[in-house]
């Protein structure tokens, strides 16, 4: 999912880029999608929007639509960019409008979890797990719900929640439901499910779906999230959480959105049936270069290892493909704190632990600016 993913306080979220100083601390904590600026500066003015004063005055968007906030720009372009990638059914499906995922999420937890039984209904995702979903969670200390843990583990009778992140932040791997029992619901969260991350196996088909404009196309400051939902209770269960959250989701947002899927769309349409000049078959070669450099540096390492990932069929860019995630899940090859490790090497990460796991893994993002994941390479390559 998942937006924004500061850093323990907002001072270490706000420092400098690398570059500013060879001996400052490299923020790698953050899955902030700077690396894909230069794509969107080269498209000029194609994705520019005018707003007259007198323009998106009114609470409402569509009267028609369950989700009365939802600009039908937007809606249209969700649609349509979907179709065009082939990762997720959107025929009969509901489309609800979030600031971010990260209000999504939270929205079907409550959907999900309403009204309120005799005991919260616990949430449950596969370790390494998401490290925002328990603190989401916790922090509201809902009556609905409450955080269980390792869904590998879960072994209790009654409701649950199982939040399916696939591609999984941290680790970048293909992931399905584990608990599989009576009474159980599920949340997919697809942030990362698109071609320059990971081969499109399938349109995925679940009750819940949860995508974000951030991972998608790097737009984070935008605050747009949106969900694919079955049945129109939990839709407009939803929909009434984000009305009482925040009255609606920005217009201004939502039309920028809807003008900046429109650019990716008429790609396609301009170039037929190929890819080759799409974003996303940039950001593809994008990701690959940088995935390949970091294993190189890995690969003559004895300190860390990485994960691999099989080559699946993509029916995107119609080829077998690796993954390429937007996080390397760096493993320490000894008993070493790997958080730690790297911290002494002035690079700042999310250790093991906080997604739920040994603490000889940490988290690094690899979609910053290219002087950051030069300097990270450069330091990484420096730990023998």
């Amino acid at each position: 999912m998942v937006g924004f993913d500061m850093a323990s306080n907002a001072t270490k979220a706000s420092l400098p880029s690398a570059k500013n100083s060879a001996n400052s601390i490299l923020n790698l904590v953050q899955g902030d999608p700077t690396v894909f600026e230069p794509y969107w500066r080269d498209q000029g003015d194609k994705c520019t929007l005018v707003i007259s004063g007198d323009d998106l005055m009114s609470y409402y968007s569509d009267y028609g639509n369950i989700c009365w906030f939802l600009q039908p720009q937007l809606a249209e372009a969700i649609r349509n960019i979907h179709r065009d990638v082939g990762n997720a059914v959107v025929n009969g499906r509901h489309i609800v409008i979030g600031t971010g995922s990260t209000q999504l999420f939270q929205a079907a937890l409550y959907a999900l979890s309403s009204p309120a039984g005799p005991e919260p209904v616990t949430v449950v995702s596969s370790a390494p797990y998401y490290s925002r979903y328990p603190e989401e969670i916790e922090f509201l200390s809902s009556r609905l719900y409450k955080w269980g843990g390792d869904a590998n583990t879960f072994d209790k009778d009654g409701p649950y929640i199982e939040v399916v992140n696939s591609p999984n932040n941290p680790d970048g791997g293909s992931r399905h439901a584990v608990v599989n029992r009576r009474g159980g619901r599920l949340i997919h969260d697809f942030a990362y499910y698109w071609p320059h991350y990971a081969p499109i196996t399938a349109a995925a088909d679940h009750d819940i779906m949860l995508f974000t404009l951030s991972k998608c196309t790097g737009h984070a400051g935008s605050r747009i999230g949106w969900a694919i939902v079955k049945d129109i209770e939990v839709a407009k269960k939803m929909i009434k959480f984000v009305e009482f959250n925040s009255l609606g989701v920005c217009k201004d947002s939502q039309l920028r959105t809807a003008k900046i899927l429109e650019t990716i769309s008429n790609e396609f349409s301009n170039l037929g049936s190929t890819k080759t000049g799409n974003f996303f078959e940039y950001g593809q070669r994008l990701m690959a270069e940088r995935w390949r450099k970091l294993r190189e540096v890995i690969k003559r390492s004895k300190v860390f290892s990485l994960p691999k990932y099989p080559k699946e069929y993509c029916n995107f860019f119609g080829e077998f493909m690796e993954s390429h995630p937007a996080f390397a899940w760096l493993q320490s090859n000894g008993s070493m704190d790997a958080e730690i490790l790297l911290r002494t090497h002035k690079m700042m990460v999310k250790g093991g632990k906080c997604f739920g796991v040994d603490p000889k893994y940490a988290r690094v993002s690899v979609v910053g600016r290219e002087e950051d994941f030069n300097l990270f390479l450069e330091r990484l390559s420096a730990i023998i």
